[in-house]
């Protein structure tokens, strides 16, 4: 058993609130929540907070870890040139083993900003699970259906095998876009939908031309071509989401979707602004993502919290929009929500000891006139003391403990990344 004492904590449920509690984690569940006790059981170790906060930790929403080796390659290109020259040639030529490595690369980073889980689609998912579950990282897998996979029925195998692989790793169903994936293909994966009452995900309309191209093939938005063929019978949502119509605001609203928003990679590459703000009056689910280190190019949850609340404060003309309590429910409630993880979502009893300890004792955390707006508005990654996942510390005052010396996995990723070169 672990015992955090002498801090704050960072609760959601019924309200977001500040308390003095203790909390005791007991394998990979949080065991005990309130005030300090005068006799408890003997702890394996008993962790001082000096008065800083435990809290949730962040789930990143939205990503494809192994595209750490992208990183700073073909910058400030435009998108489609950057694809067709950079992206895609190089992708063609990944293996079991360079994912694996690219995977634990991404997993680091995400550990030292706070984030506990991920929501990944990409390639090479056998050795992405593995990946993870070395590390003893938590994640979703999703599958990217598209026009480019040889066989795919494969979705529904990796559906019924990830789904039973590991208690750190699930699977969700999902097509890559609707603009790389055919609608028999799209159709396809919506009679999985239908046969395992499952949930799916896609990009959606990420770019005007993307947003604009689908009516001129369909005749009707992206959201409501997916509406048409039942593809969110289930429920689900989309990252991205940046050129959505009014129209496409009610759907999601109406149906409880999930609208993923992924501000870093969107301002990069030009994407566009999501209407945060304008989804969120509306009542759709909002949850953040990093997008993929190739676009963004961090994987920094700070950073996407600060620009999910500025852009929206400049696109709205209204310094009130997109306060920073919401920023921070987006994401640590609604992220674990959104990727099926509802143990992860808060701290109580019972639920998964997925934790963040954030240092107060900085000079951009102090002082403390608002805690939780410090973090949104001031807050860095160097603020993060500990991460915890499933009940493991994995870092620690700048420390990694995943299995392998940090050194040993920058070094195969750049060899990986030679190998890689076109």
């Amino acid at each position: 058993m672990i015992r955090f004492y002498n801090g704050k904590v960072l609760r959601f449920e019924p309200e977001m609130r500040l308390t003095d509690e203790e909390v005791w984690t007991d394998g990979n569940r949080i065991a005990y929540v309130g005030p300090v006790k005068e006799v408890h059981p003997a702890f394996d170790r008993q962790i001082d907070l000096r008065g800083d906060l435990l809290m949730p930790g962040f789930k990143n929403a939205h990503t494809h870890t192994a595209m750490t080796f992208l990183r700073s390659l073909g910058d400030d290109m435009e998108l489609q040139s950057w694809l067709k020259k950079i992206v895609w040639p190089r992708e063609a030529k990944l293996t079991d083993d360079a994912v694996y490595t690219l995977t634990k690369l991404g997993i680091l980073e995400y550990l030292s900003s706070g984030i506990t889980a991920s929501f990944d689609m990409y390639v090479h998912n056998e050795a992405y699970a593995r990946a993870n579950v070395d590390a003893g990282f938590r994640t979703v897998i999703c599958s990217g259906l598209n026009n480019f996979d040889a066989d795919p029925e494969n979705i529904e195998r990796e559906y019924l095998h990830f789904n039973q692989y590991h208690e750190l790793v699930s699977y969700m169903l999902g097509i890559h876009a609707e603009y790389t994936t055919s609608l028999d293909r799209m159709e396809y994966l919506a009679s999985l939908a239908d046969k395992y009452k499952a949930p799916c995900f896609t990009h959606i309309c990420e770019t005007k031309k993307e947003a604009e191209d689908c009516i001129k093939r369909y005749g009707m938005s992206v959201p409501l071509v997916l509406d048409k063929i039942g593809f969110y019978r289930y429920g689900g949502g989309g990252f991205h989401c940046c050129w959505f119509t009014e129209e496409d605001i009610r759907y999601f609203a109406d149906h409880g979707l999930w609208a993923v928003t992924c501000p870093g990679s969107n301002l990069k590459l030009a994407s566009g602004i999501a209407p945060v703000e304008k989804m969120r009056q509306s009542g759709i689910n909002l949850a953040i993502g990093t997008d993929g280190a190739s676009s963004n190019n961090a994987l920094d949850f700070f950073r996407e919290m600060y620009l999910v609340s500025a852009l929206q404060k400049i696109y709205e003309e209204d310094a009130s929009a997109c306060p920073a309590t919401e920023v921070l429910k987006m994401a640590c409630v609604n992220g674990a929500r959104a990727i099926g993880m509802k143990d992860c979502d808060d701290i109580s009893s019972g639920k998964l000891a997925d934790l963040v300890v954030i240092d107060l004792n900085r000079p951009n955390m102090q002082p403390h006139n608002n805690i939780l707006s410090n973090i949104v508005y001031s807050g860095s990654k160097e603020d993060v003391r500990l991460t915890m996942v499933n009940g493991k510390i994995l870092y620690e005052n700048g420390e990694f403990f995943i299995g392998q010396n940090p050194d040993e996995i920058y070094s195969e990723a750049n060899e990986f990344v030679k190998s890689l070169t076109v």
